[in-house]
């Protein structure tokens, strides 16, 4: 007896045909060369990427800024405000509402980096005494010396961290020339943005218009499919990033912690990487623990911090904001975040999630279209 497919997936295949008026030969040769097109289209991403990283780079991100920002221009054009006007009511909002947040963050931020040097000489002088304490015997003397290395030269981390960093980049980009286009990438990004924004609906529909005619139903809902994971995932991962980060400065701040928005932010955008962000955040929580002890009370505080955020996160915020739109598992989400950091760098570890997702949904149409053929089916 022949293995059967998940009926709920073939009847949404069979109504989608029905709806497109094609036969099943027809929309199974439709469905492979749209999935064919997507994978190359994204394996030419990635290659331009990497071959020419600073010219590319500006215009992929301005395409992601309006392909962001396009459902707000359409619901100001829905209430008969022209589409250039409803771009400069929301870059005018966006400024104003950017300086208000840098107004806070800023002098914020920079209090907290202040903080650094000195955290750093209080790990050697008194979170590790307490360590000590609490384990009941002496830590080894190369864990002590590094400690005690790290704690001296704190006061000038940030003296000799930033033309460190500063090296790094220039290498990375290759010279002065790669910095000064890099720099004049930057510096495009809000002109292209805008002209994206203000024809993004026309290339849509330019698009749109070159699909075979016969065929452009059945594209264009498997490329609705495609929209729903990405817009999903880059406004679902942002809001459940903004709200994680919220509760753990919060809950951190209550604590009396150092460095509590710091380590909030880690922990909670970090929760893009399933485990690995919260599970820095808590190490990191910990550390600035035994700095700033003032009782038993604080353990309490920080563990509930925690077990709320994780505990809301996936009860809560991610089904609610998320769903089931994006659904990768955490390995794969791993998995693909190795992978693309190993052969494209940054660029590639902040590409691996929406394209793995992507990808999702061209696979699982493949798959559809093998479990609806005749070699599946056992059949003549």
């Amino acid at each position: 007896m022949a293995a059967s497919a998940p009926p709920a997936l073939l009847r949404a295949s069979a109504d989608e045909e029905a709806a497109a008026g094609l036969s099943e030969h027809e929309a199974r040769r439709a469905d492979l060369v749209w999935a064919a097109g997507l994978t190359l289209g994204f394996v030419l991403v990635l290659v331009l990427l990497n071959v020419s990283r600073t010219a590319a780079l500006p215009v992929l991100v301005a395409l992601f800024i309006a392909y962001a920002l396009d459902p707000i221009i359409d619901w100001f054009e829905a209430r008969k405000l022209s589409r250039t006007l409803g771009i400069v009511v929301l870059v005018a909002g966006v400024l104003v509402g950017l300086a208000g947040f840098l107004l806070y963050l800023v002098p914020a931020m920079w209090a907290e980096l202040q903080k650094v040097p000195e955290f750093l000489r209080d790990i050697a002088q008194k979170a590790l005494p307490r360590i000590e304490g609490v384990v009941g015997q002496r830590l080894p003397d190369n864990v002590r010396d590094a400690a005690a290395a790290l704690g001296q030269q704190g006061g000038g981390v940030a003296e000799k961290a930033l033309p460190k960093i500063a090296e790094v980049a220039l290498g990375a980009l290759g010279g002065t020339a790669s910095l000064l286009v890099a720099v004049v990438g930057l510096l495009v990004i809000p002109v292209l943005t805008f002209y994206m924004l203000r024809d993004y609906d026309r290339l849509v529909a330019w698009a749109r218009g070159l699909l075979p005619r016969r065929y452009e139903r059945l594209a264009s809902a498997r490329f609705a499919e495609v929209d729903s994971v990405l817009s999903s995932f880059i406004r679902g991962q942002l809001t459940v990033g903004a709200i994680l980060t919220c509760i753990y400065s919060a809950g951190l701040s209550a604590a009396r912690l150092d460095l509590a928005f710091v380590i909030g932010a880690v922990a909670g955008f970090g929760n893009m990487i399933p485990y690995v962000g919260p599970a820095i955040g808590f190490g990191l929580a910990g550390l600035s623990l035994a700095v700033s002890w003032q009782g038993p009370w604080q353990i309490a505080a920080v563990a509930a911090t925690f077990a709320i955020g994780m505990g809301a996160e996936g009860l809560f915020i991610t089904p609610r904001i998320l769903g089931e739109k994006v659904g990768l598992s955490a390995l794969a989400v791993m998995v693909a975040i190795l992978v693309f950091g190993e052969l494209f760098g940054f660029v590639g570890i902040l590409l691996a999630v929406p394209v793995t997702a992507v990808m999702k949904v061209v696979f699982r149409v493949v798959l559809m279209r093998y479990r609806r053929s005749k070699l599946f089916q056992g059949t003549a």
